[in-house]
């Protein structure tokens, strides 16, 4: 069967090649879109592709939210994954389709966001890699807590208004090295919040037709304003992206077993032996596993 195609699939991303060059993965920044009225990104037809997803890909829980939100304190919505979209607008809930591009249209959506933004990220940032793409739902006056997410990021705002603050992935105030290190080896995305993070923060309110950049390991949260939010996330690894995040990966292993090592980026030298020394251990371990298997 042929994939239909859609007006918005031509040049969905409005974005400054000079910007992109001289911002990815240093700042956040503003972007346009033209995605808000594409078929698939409504929300019938989300609720089909809630159907379709493993039970694994989609994540919903009540949007009633703090900012710093305790994980395990997480309350539940007490509906099922339709329920819940159907009733969006009155039942203060939040939600994530993840990994939407195993949809083939999806997919196909995903690389005609992505593939113009490679054309330039290359200059800078070359080896895109592991793109995905994500669909958040949220409730009016939702909160997504304060987290991290370890892939550069575009955030398309599609339906509903959006507040978005965003702090340096490298500011070891908001963020320290060990917490960074548990998140890239597997600790819940949540972050511990302290109210004097607020004033280190930049906030950036999102409406239908904008998107944001977040930067690869740049904490933020989200509040949702008075209507129904509807958002797409397409998100990449770039080469140096991955290299980072093996390197946090090889400084949690040392950290475990009692060396505390050189902060990613300190020193050119060793974090090339770290990283060597960590792509032979891991191919040691894929061998390993695939000789199991």
């Amino acid at each position: 069967m042929q994939t239909p195609t859609f007006p918005d699939d031509r040049d969905p991303l409005r974005i400054d090649p000079g910007e992109l060059r001289r911002k990815f993965d240093r700042e956040p920044f503003l972007v346009e879109h033209r995605l808000s009225g594409h078929p698939l990104l409504q929300l019938p037809r989300l609720i089909e592709l809630a159907r379709a997803l493993p039970a694994e890909a989609v994540e919903y829980n009540s949007g009633d939210l703090a900012i710093g939100q305790d994980p395990a304190m997480t309350p539940r919505t007490g509906l099922g994954v339709e329920e819940t979209l159907r009733r969006i607008e009155t039942h203060t809930s939040w939600m994530v389709l993840k990994y939407i591009e195993n949809d083939p249209d999806y997919a196909r959506l995903l690389d005609t966001c992505l593939d113009p933004v490679q054309a330039v990220v290359d200059d800078v940032a070359p080896g895109m890699c592991r793109r995905h793409a994500f669909v958040f739902v949220s409730s009016p006056g939702a909160v997504t807590p304060y987290h991290v997410d370890f892939e550069h990021n575009f955030l398309l705002q599609l339906r509903g208004d959006k507040r978005m603050t965003v702090w340096d992935g490298e500011d070891r105030v908001v963020m320290s090295e060990e917490e960074r290190e548990r998140k890239v080896t597997g600790s819940q995305r949540n972050l511990p919040w302290r109210d004097d993070f607020a004033a280190r923060g930049h906030t950036f309110d999102l409406r239908p037709g904008q998107g944001l950049h977040v930067p690869l390991s740049s904490p933020h949260w989200v509040k949702v304003g008075d209507d129904v939010s509807i958002s797409l996330s397409v998100t990449f690894l770039t080469a140096g992206g991955a290299r980072r995040r093996a390197l946090h990966t090889a400084n949690a292993f040392l950290r475990r077993h009692g060396v505390t090592p050189s902060e990613v980026g300190r020193s050119a030298l060793r974090d090339g032996l770290k990283f060597n020394a960590y792509r032979v251990v891991d191919r040691l371990r894929r061998l390993r596993g695939a000789a199991e298997t």
